[in-house]
């Protein structure tokens, strides 16, 4: 028995779905705290002949992008949390009126799912009950604990990310050759990012090389225009 257990401990460890909510609210954080701070003081030293300005710029924008992607990421995954709790609530309602056809609706999605009519019924009345709005919840709605939204935890981890991402350009801006700043910051920028795909590669359990040839292709982009812009503009800031 324990070493059915074990067994079965061992496989869940081997998904990553799990780690889906935050992972995405980090790498996107991470991600974004790069490239914004990266092109912001690629822009901004590419039209500098001085250093101050590109460290102001710098900074602003790695607070203002830090609180505005926490604060973000917190309203948009709180109105999904409203939009599943409202759901949620509409469910309940429809299973104290007609709760036999909720009960027929449950089982036609266990036999859409393969089960045969019988057994699909037999399934439905069981989990109906043991906890029949936790079956409609999940089963109907589509609403389980892995992919239940949670603002706070997004809004953190976003928020974090995005500085943490953001300070390593920064650092770049702070110890870097001014004649050489845009050059260092396209070359670390992309080491970052990277990182950054490989490790979210690696806590997702997929493909380390298609991340990484993603997010430094359209983080090249980005940053190739911010330069050009800064450039065309041909303003000294000082």
């Amino acid at each position: 028995m324990n070493e059915e257990k074990e067994a079965l401990d061992s496989y869940l460890e081997n998904h990553y779905i799990h780690r889906s909510n935050w992972l995405r609210a980090a790498v996107l954080g991470a991600n974004d705290g790069i490239l914004s701070t990266a092109s912001i003081a690629i822009g901004v030293a590419a039209a500098s002949d001085f250093r101050e300005p590109v460290i102001l710029a710098t900074l602003a924008g790695l607070v203002a992008g830090a609180l505005s992607m926490a604060a973000g990421e917190y309203v948009s995954v709180s109105s999904q949390t409203d939009v599943e709790q409202a759901d949620i609530e509409r469910e309940k309602k429809e299973l104290e009126d007609m709760p036999e056809l909720e009960l027929l609706r449950l089982a036609e999605i266990y036999e859409n799912r393969g089960l045969k009519k019988e057994t699909a019924l037999t399934v439905a009345k069981e989990l109906t009950a043991n906890d029949a709005l936790g079956a409609h919840v999940r089963d109907e709605l589509g609403i389980n604990e892995i992919s239940q939204a949670k603002p706070l935890q997004a809004a953190f981890a976003s928020g974090a990310a995005f500085t943490l991402g953001g300070l390593l350009p920064f650092l770049v801006v702070l110890f870097t050759p001014l004649k050489s700043m845009e050059f260092a910051l396209y070359g670390y920028a992309v080491f970052f990012l990277i990182v950054l795909g490989a490790l979210a590669a690696r806590a997702g359990g997929s493909s380390i090389l298609k991340a990484v040839l993603r997010i430094t292709f359209w983080g090249t982009i980005a940053m190739g225009l911010t330069a050009l812009t800064g450039s065309l503009f041909n303003v000294t800031v000082g």
